[in-house]
């Protein structure tokens, strides 16, 4: 045993702790997890409002394909019945067999399911339409006529379709 400091010193646990500071091996300051910290706000600041955008972009893509999608269904419906379903039989009519025997009906119908619009909300039909033979909309993400960006109305008849 040695004196260090006033001390008693296992010289054993002297070479340990020369060992370790001598590997290098420390800890972080609080200060510098701190900064770390401020940087990655920064980031997620910087970034964020990008990435919201692109989730937007993304639920108008897939309203613009659901519409699609029905329209075509619609048409073939026509095709096959030489008129479109009424307004009181909506969209339903692509995915329930009619009741009158006489109408034409592909085995599993004209839609395995009627999609709701990205932000869970039915599609909207219309027969006949206010802009066309039909009306195939979504009043998109607030779920009020009109609205801008996100919140627009989004249809058929719409130059994005």
């Amino acid at each position: 045993m040695t004196l260090l400091h006033g001390y008693s010193v296992n010289p054993s646990l002297r070479h340990m702790t020369k060992s370790i500071h001598a590997s290098g091996q420390r800890g972080f300051t609080l200060i510098e997890i701190m900064v770390v910290v401020v940087i990655l706000g920064i980031l997620a600041a910087l970034i964020a409002p990008s990435v919201i955008n692109r989730i937007d972009d993304a639920q108008l893509v897939a309203a613009r394909q659901d519409i699609r999608a029905i329209e075509s269904s619609l048409s073939l419906y026509k095709l096959d019945n030489f008129r479109y379903p009424s307004t009181e039989d909506g969209l339903e009519a692509l995915v329930t067999r009619p009741s009158d025997p006489s109408a034409k009906w592909p085995e599993g119908g004209y839609l395995n399911r009627i999609p709701k619009d990205p932000w869970s909300r039915p599609y909207l039909y219309l027969q006949p339409g206010n802009n066309g033979p039909i009306d195939i909309y979504s009043l998109g993400r607030d779920g009020q006529p009109g609205g801008e960006g996100p919140d627009a109305d989004l249809g058929n008849w719409t130059s994005d379709n």
